[in-house]
């Protein structure tokens, strides 16, 4: 994968405990570090406190789909029992069955920069009969707060991403990658307005 220079500065006004009196730098050679490892696909690289909120970075690495086939990743393996559902209990009258295998984040924003390949993000639409993520999960507590996956119905948008595009996924907003070329590796930066991220996490490969 083609290396890319990437600096990324989170500011905030918070206290002085938290990250108002400096800058917070994630330099290339870091995000490289934090993605090259293990075998996760969506690594958070810092939660940081900044005083009201705290704000979340991570790095994802998703490789090659076949067309209409879903990519969410980590996102879906460690889910809560069986009997749990979220979403909605039956589709809306009339809405079209669309994407299997989206994803919603019930308390995080989060907004794309793609930073290497590319391909067709989906979004729209409301997951019917879905599992929600495991209280005790990666997803919910480091990457993503609580979280629910499963196939969309209604309106939804698909839009090809390349190096570059940036994409901003409101809270509560279904979304997954289809169409992957050989790989997309995105930026994600992640908003915490309820602190349902672990406080203070850092990725090993930073420590």
């Amino acid at each position: 994968m083609k290396k890319l220079l990437v600096s990324l500065v989170v500011l905030g006004a918070a206290p002085a405990l938290a990250q108002s009196d400096r800058a917070t730098i994630f330099t290339s050679e870091q995000v490289q570090a934090v993605l090259k490892s293990g075998n996760a696909t969506d690594k958070t690289l810092k939660v940081l406190d900044m005083g009201g909120y705290q704000m979340s970075v991570a790095v994802v690495h998703r490789g090659k789909t076949a067309a209409g086939a879903a990519s969410t990743g980590s996102a879906t393996a460690a889910q809560a029992p069986q009997a749990a559902r979220c979403g909605l209990a039956a589709a809306p009258a009339g809405a079209a069955a669309g994407q299997p295998g989206m994803i919603a984040h019930s308390d995080t924003a989060e907004t794309y920069i793609v930073i290497s390949g590319g391909g067709t993000l989906v979004t729209g639409g409301q997951i019917v009969n879905g599992v929600p993520s495991a209280a005790d999960s990666e997803v919910t507590r480091i990457l993503n707060g609580p979280s629910c996956s499963g196939q969309v119905f209604g309106v939804t948008e698909s839009k090809v991403l390349k190096v570059g595009d940036i994409a901003v996924i409101p809270a509560g907003v279904p979304h997954g990658w289809t169409a992957i070329g050989e790989e997309v590796t995105y930026l994600s930066v992640r908003p915490d307005v309820k602190k349902v991220l672990q406080a203070g996490y850092v990725h090993p490969a930073l420590k």
